[in-house]
């Protein structure tokens, strides 16, 4: 009965191949990877009033009072479940992240939802362009607690289903669920209409992959 114990040996050692392919197989877990290079507008286009540019590192966007357009930068890509997290300076104007958009035809240029990025008021909150309207509004007062004006804020916005969350500096601001908004769409940043702008933008990150056609 000597060959028993080579055959449990040899049993145990297939086992734990098995076990280890199947480790190798698994899907990895998401990441975050960037969606600006700092160097170039790869991966973006855009649409509308004013500039973007890359100086420094860093991705700029400029827009003057006489133009009536609002100006987008959109993503190459559509996206629906998502991770999104970047960095934001914004000196002069409104500005904001659009998520789950589409593009339309006028001044305005895009239906959907928007973080709400701005040099000092509604920082954080949701807004639904052609839609509702403000969803969520922040209060002025909570602004001040989580915003820094004339600084750099991280803003973090995730998208699962009908499910979203916004948050600054490490502040939820915002959360809705069963909503019924768009489950899709492009990722843009703003330049809005009529207004003096400067916004700067940088480490912009998704984690999810864009919808394959």
């Amino acid at each position: 009965m000597s060959h028993i114990k080579p055959l449990a040996g040899l049993a145990a050692l297939l086992l734990i191949l098995i076990i280890a392919n199947r480790a190798n197989c698994a899907e990895k877990p998401a990441t975050f990877r960037p969606l600006f290079d700092g160097k170039t507008l790869k991966g973006w286009h855009a649409l509308g009033g004013g500039t973007w540019t890359v100086e420094d590192g860093l991705l700029v966007g400029r827009h003057q009072t006489s133009e009536p357009r609002h100006g987008h930068l959109f993503t190459d890509e559509e996206y629906a479940d998502f991770t999104i997290r970047l960095k934001f300076k914004d000196i002069a104007g409104n500005s904001g992240l659009y998520f789950r958009t589409e593009k339309i035809k006028g001044n305005v240029g895009i239906r959907g939802f928007q973080a709400e990025i701005d040099a000092r008021n509604d920082i954080g909150g949701l807004y639904e362009t052609y839609g509702r309207a403000w969803v969520v509004k922040p209060k002025a007062a909570d602004v001040k607690k989580y915003f820094k004006p004339d600084a750099w804020n991280e803003m973090i916005v995730t998208a699962r289903g009908r499910s979203v969350t916004v948050h600054i500096n490490g502040t939820k601001t915002a959360e809705l669920k069963n909503d019924k908004g768009r489950l899709q769409g492009f990722i843009a940043l703003q330049l809005h209409g009529g207004q003096k702008m400067e916004v700067y933008f940088k480490d912009i990150e998704i984690k999810g992959d864009p919808i394959k056609e």
